[in-house]
């Protein structure tokens, strides 16, 4: 028997925004078991959460920060430490923001939250040409809010809800568009080396998020400063991943796996391994680049 599982907050958004599709109760009690099954592996698995952390959880209004707040706050009703948790929004005074549809929300869920005001969107409208790519520098401008913000309250912790696809989606961008092997790990130093970001959802799928957020009614605020601007590199990225994942179902969870299993010997960069001292005998130096171009040394056995 199907049931539908009840908005928990009547908030401002319009109709279209919300969902009401019926959704059947023990597929929704699987699907919230294997989310926090991944969770829990992925904070164990990168020592994401210790005993008195206070977390500040960066809530955005879409449904992977929905997403990982729920979980989180399952999960820290038996968890194995004590931490502390806050949900943290940035208001960057997009026009029409619905302001009231995340407090309500939390206050009805009883999570510890702030809101943070700052107007980034007047600031990225006036100095990104029009027609251009907004999130770049959105993204900056919206980091170093939550980073101040964090530093200034002493969290310990910085959650974000990037998950599996998004961890792929990132290493494929770089490698196409920036000419670099890297990519969004679990969890990451900020490079003033002041924050530890965690990314509880690093093993979650998102289309089970979106299963997810449909069965818990979570009100979607949508990103109307970039939500619009379709020809984004990252869009590009995934469409290709999701054709690949139709012609060839499993690939995206391969290829996420293999960000998890590195060989520097099999790559080519030597800072990750000593190419130089690679199968060589004696104790002479080796000739430099300039040397070998210039052909300042003759290699022995071809004089």
């Amino acid at each position: 028997m199907s049931t539908t599982v009840p908005l928990t907050l009547a908030g401002s958004l319009p109709a279209t925004q919300r969902r009401t599709a019926p959704v059947d109760k023990h597929e929704a009690d699987k699907l919230a078991k294997r989310l926090r099954h991944q969770v829990g592996r992925a904070i164990a698995d990168f020592g994401m959460i210790e005993d008195g952390d206070k977390v500040m959880a960066c809530l955005s209004g879409g449904k992977d920060s929905y997403a990982m707040l729920d979980v989180l706050l399952q999960l820290q009703k038996k968890a194995p430490v004590s931490f502390s948790l806050t949900a943290v929004n940035l208001d960057q005074k997009q026009p029409d923001f619905p302001e009231q549809v995340l407090p309500d929300y939390l206050r009805s869920i009883g999570v510890d939250f702030h809101i943070i005001e700052q107007d980034t969107y007047s600031v990225v409208s006036r100095v990104i040409p029009e027609g251009k790519t907004m999130c770049s520098l959105c993204s900056r401008l919206r980091r170093g809010a939550l980073y101040s913000y964090a530093e200034q309250h002493g969290y310990t912790k910085i959650a974000l809800g990037h998950h599996r696809d998004d961890m792929v989606n990132t290493f494929f961008l770089n490698l196409f568009f920036h000419a670099k092997l890297s990519g969004m790990p679990p969890k990451l130093l900020s490079d003033d080396g002041k924050h530890v970001v965690i990314r509880p959802l690093a093993y979650v799928r998102e289309s089970d998020i979106e299963a997810y957020a449909d069965a818990r009614q979570f009100p979607i605020i949508p990103c109307n400063l970039c939500g619009s601007q379709e020809n984004l590199q990252r869009k590009q990225v995934k469409r290709m991943l999701e054709q690949w994942e139709q012609e060839s179902p499993g690939r995206v969870e391969t290829m996420a796996r293999a960000l998890g299993d590195i060989r520097p010997s099999q790559l080519a960069d030597p800072k990750l391994f000593d190419f130089l001292a690679l199968g060589k005998h004696g104790g002479a130096t080796l000739p430099d680049t300039h040397a070998w171009l210039s052909g300042g040394e003759t290699p022995r056995g071809h004089d």
